[in-house]
């Protein structure tokens, strides 16, 4: 019996293998492969699929995150509000500028606790930071009105939400700059790093440009100490093809969701929940149980993948010990760290490694 892994990128690839191949044989064959045609052309494409006037192709999530944080003025003396149960590139784009990331705990759907935020703001805050984590957007009229009347800057962190909306709005729209991963096993994954930032505000879109490269919006004359981070053409190109069946993989992953809540069917297991006025796109399909480590070694002997997102909250990890942040600062981001599993979900998987998942979660005691 072949094992079922928690992510297989080949199925998605050989689903539009000839599409891909010949994209990253014209530009291997055209000779340029730094900021050309492909770039821009995804970039105007990416933009018009999130509803944004700006898209800057950048060379990943990180960076991304990082550039907006610079191009929005947050630095040193600053604070930036974020939610506590996320991936660390989260916080460490916030602490490469030289700013503080100040955590609140998530709500019931894994986002950031908006009810949460106002009692972490001081004469330090600067902005807010949202992760649409899992799939799923924050609560967003909520935290843009917060941020309307405090004066905060809203970044987007929107590495697991390519296609997520809210109340029919797209992810990375509401605030300042949306910030995307392309890593491989993203929703729309390239093959390499990469990553983006949109906005509807030019001079952040110019300014996460020149920032990008070497600080510099014409060669040799560098404005500001920026970095190199740009998103390469094979990239761009390959990107562009992926998007162009964007909606059809998200309607698969919607669909493969849609059985694993109807099916699973065990009280030791919690499953998630979708916000009302928001669509969830299941970059993961995250369950939790009290008895987690135990449920994935169960699984594991069953030859069934699982992975934790995320075994260490950032504020509990040694990158960050140096905040004084202590162990039950954060109970429920800490509960969700010890709860969490997210089983098997990609585009491909089989109706009968699905049943393998399914019956093996029902059947566990």
């Amino acid at each position: 019996m072949e094992r079922i892994m928690t992510n297989r990128l080949d199925r998605a690839y050989s689903m539009y293998h000839a599409e891909l191949e010949n994209a990253a044989l014209r530009v291997l064959r055209s000779g340029w492969y730094i900021m050309g045609r492909e770039l821009e052309k995804f970039e105007k494409d990416f933009a018009a699929y999130c509803g944004a006037s700006y898209c800057s192709g950048t060379g990943n999530g990180l960076d991304a995150l990082y550039l907006s944080c610079r191009a929005l003025g947050i630095g040193e003396g600053d604070e930036v509000i974020v939610q506590g149960n996320t991936f660390i590139a989260s916080v460490m784009g916030i602490s490469m500028t030289g700013a503080t990331p100040v955590f609140v705990e998530p709500d019931e759907y894994y986002q950031i606790d908006a009810d949460r935020i106002e009692e972490k703001i001081s004469d330090k805050t600067k902005a807010v930071m949202v992760v649409h984590l899992y799939g799923q957007t924050a609560c967003m009229d909520r935290i843009t009105a917060i941020c309307e009347k405090h004066g905060l800057k809203l970044i987007e962190d929107c590495a697991q939400s390519h296609g997520a909306g809210y109340k029919g709005k797209m992810s990375g729209t509401f605030g300042n700059a949306g910030c995307f991963s392309f890593y491989p096993s993203k929703n729309l994954g390239a093959f390499g790093d990469a990553g983006a930032v949109i906005t509807n505000d030019k001079e952040t879109d110019r300014r996460v440009r020149m920032l990008r490269n070497y600080g510099s919006e014409k060669r040799y004359y560098n404005e500001e100490v920026g970095i190199n981070s740009r998103l390469d053409e094979l990239q761009a190109a390959l990107l562009d093809i992926r998007l162009s069946h964007i909606r059809t993989l998200t309607m698969e992953r919607k669909a493969k969701a849609e059985r694993y809540l109807k099916e699973i069917d065990n009280p030791k297991i919690i499953l998630p929940k979708t916000r009302e006025g928001a669509e969830h796109v299941y970059h993961q399909f995250v369950i939790r149980c009290e008895s987690r480590d135990e449920l994935a070694a169960y699984l594991s002997e069953r030859d069934i993948d699982t992975i934790i997102h995320y075994p260490v909250p950032p504020h509990l990890s040694k990158a960050y010990a140096y905040l004084g942040i202590k162990k039950g600062s954060l109970p429920i981001t800490e509960k969700y760290a010890d709860t969490v599993l997210s089983i098997p979900m990609y585009i491909g998987i089989t109706e009968e490694e699905q049943e393998r998942v399914i019956e093996a979660l029902n059947a566990y005691v």
